[in-house]
């Protein structure tokens, strides 16, 4: 009985965790949309990496949320925050080219995709406004 109740939880983290395979594929179709990958949702921008830092600063600062640890090196800017509900945001911005930004946003630990796709939204309308 122990066994089977084994296979079943190990078969069932299996499929979950194959089953973003499905949505990577489908998502990488539309090209300059945001996929979700890996409890993430990415995008690449048409904006320089120091205008995308700064949309990303302005936007959390709209939001009332901390920034408690921003790290820049000539490959990414990770910028880590607590919205006013205390949950975590991840953004990690990368140079794609000269003008050009891959921005990789996570909200919470669990089930943050509406979250992130919102804020990353916001970012984006925020950077191309600066254009």
């Amino acid at each position: 009985m122990f066994k089977k109740a084994l296979l079943f939880i190990a078969l069932s983290v299996s499929v979950a965790n194959f089953s973003g395979c499905i949505f990577l594929a489908a998502g990488a179709a539309g090209a300059g949309t945001a996929k979700w990958l890996s409890d993430k949702v990415t995008s690449d921008v048409n904006v320089p990496l120091d205008k995308a830092a700064k949309a990303t600063r302005a936007v959390l600062a709209d939001m009332k949320a901390d920034i408690y640890k921003e790290t820049t090196a000539p490959d990414v800017t990770q910028i880590l925050a607590k919205d006013i509900n205390d949950k975590q945001i991840w953004v990690d911005l990368r140079p794609v080219g000269n003008n050009a930004t891959n921005i990789g946003l996570r909200v919470g630990y669990l089930n943050g995709e509406k979250d992130a796709r919102k804020i990353l939204d916001q970012i984006v309308n925020k950077a191309n406004s600066w254009i």
